[in-house]
């Protein structure tokens, strides 16, 4: 008897735990009901993870803000890495809530009530329950498990393996690593076939428009589990990006345009997770110092863009020029010091001194053309002009320009020499500079 009691027992042992492993699993693949929501809340960054807990999605605080972004991120990798979000120009205060509804899906609402976003724009139907899959993806669905909007429709700055950007689809930069707003670059897959970046206008694309062969236009923009990122052609055909295939199931994986207007696939091995950041498998276009020209150029005005070993550009000031915005390491360039001319009764050039910038330029035009046998007469002939600040020598030739320069970059392949004016004895403005329009950009 006491044999079959214990038998007994460790068959109804054994069924609650089958049971209560049942019980876990549910609760880590229910869906999201309507009525649910999730708060923003300080120190808890409250969320909805996916059935693996690779992504999450629910309210990360802004660094040292007091603000909250509603977002989808890497839920296992340290840095918890920002996939999509919804408000990035409107952060919602704490306290703020998101609601899924029936009527109007996702609902982001401040404490006040005011509503700073909501997912409806492509719905066409009633919700009946929202979910986060292993993808990285939040589908919002009706009774009949049929989408009705999906955040894979709807990217910011990010495409995660799985996803398809169809004509008329975009990926926005953000205004810097930190700061959601949008930014200055956008990603554009037209009509016609064609993957177009631009910020303002133009400066590279893939070119995957009708030509000669059939059927040879884009159709969809695709990122596939095995890693591949490429344009899918009307014909079958493929314009690829990838270098070399990382798969999914042991890759995290993701594509961005990054906030300086460069496209890269990024990965981390998922076994070393805790130990390795991200690391870049290729980038778009090859240099961006020398595709942007519009605005200021990459980097703001007066400023120098050079390419670091990642592709990835990084802007300075030369010698007597600081930032307007020191938080802002893109932005423009000021001279800290006075200028010839306005600034001096009677202009010396003993005044001033130049430095030497090899294979660096502005592409902004000059306002005089001189013929010149050497580097240094270049040189001297900036010095000795009150409205020369910069000189570029180049074959003989020597341009004179003025402030401000826009499209400034350093590359080996210019071939030139340049000459930026810089006041000797230090003597710097009496006030902090006024921050200057430049044709209305600053």
């Amino acid at each position: 008897m006491e044999v079959a009691f214990t038998v007994r027992l460790l068959l109804l042992l054994i069924s609650s735990l089958f049971l209560a492993s049942i019980s876990v699993f549910d609760q880590t693949d229910d869906k999201i009901a309507v009525g649910d929501s999730l708060s923003a809340t300080a120190g808890n960054n409250s969320s909805w993870l996916s059935p693996s807990g690779d992504f999450a999605f629910g309210f990360r605080q802004l660094e040292n803000s007091e603000f909250f972004l509603l977002s989808i991120w890497f839920a296992k990798i340290p840095d918890r890495t920002i996939v999509w979000y919804a408000n990035g120009d409107r952060p919602a205060p704490k306290g703020s809530i998101v609601n899924l509804t029936s009527s109007s899906g996702l609902v982001l609402t401040t404490p006040q009530g005011e509503q700073l976003w909501r997912s409806d724009l492509t719905i066409a139907g009633v919700v009946a329950h929202g979910f986060m899959n292993d993808k990285g993806n939040f589908v919002l669905e009706d009774e009949k498990s049929e989408k009705l909007w999906e955040t894979f429709k709807n990217p910011t700055d990010t495409m995660l393996p799985g996803q398809i950007i169809e004509r008329g689809g975009r990926l926005s930069s953000r205004q810097s690593e930190t700061n959601y707003a949008r930014g200055r670059f956008q990603i554009d897959f037209q009509e016609d076939g064609n993957l177009v970046f631009s910020a303002k206008k133009p400066f590279y694309s893939t070119a995957t428009t009708m030509g000669t062969v059939p059927g040879s236009e884009g159709k969809q923009l695709v990122f596939n589990d095995s890693g591949n990122f490429y344009i899918l052609r009307v014909n079958g055909g493929r314009f690829t990006f990838t270098a070399e295939e990382r798969l999914a199931r042991d890759y995290y994986l993701r594509s961005t345009l990054n906030f300086d207007g460069v496209l890269a696939q990024y990965f981390i091995p998922k076994s070393f997770v805790d130990t390795v950041s991200w690391k870049p498998l290729w980038s778009e276009p090859d240099n961006i110092c020398q595709k942007v020209d519009s605005g200021s150029g990459v980097c703001g005005y007066n400023s120098i863009c050079t390419l670091k070993t990642d592709q990835r550009p990084t802007c300075k000031c030369p010698r007597g020029y600081s930032l307007l915005d020191p938080n802002d390491p893109y932005g423009s360039c000021n001279p800290n010091f006075r200028r010839g001319c306005e600034d001096e009764p009677s202009f010396s050039k003993d005044l001033f001194d130049v430095q030497v910038l090899p294979n660096t330029d502005w592409l902004t035009p000059g306002y005089e053309l001189l013929n010149a046998s050497t580097a240094d007469e270049c040189s001297q002939y900036c010095k000795q002009d009150c409205l020369c600040d910069v000189a570029i020598y180049h074959n003989e030739t020597c341009w004179k320009k003025k402030l401000p320069l826009s499209y400034g970059r350093e590359d080996s392949s210019l071939n030139a020499k340049t000459f930026i004016k810089f006041r000797k004895d230090n003597s710097t403005l009496p006030v902090a500079p006024c921050r200057p329009t430049y044709n209305g950009a600053a």
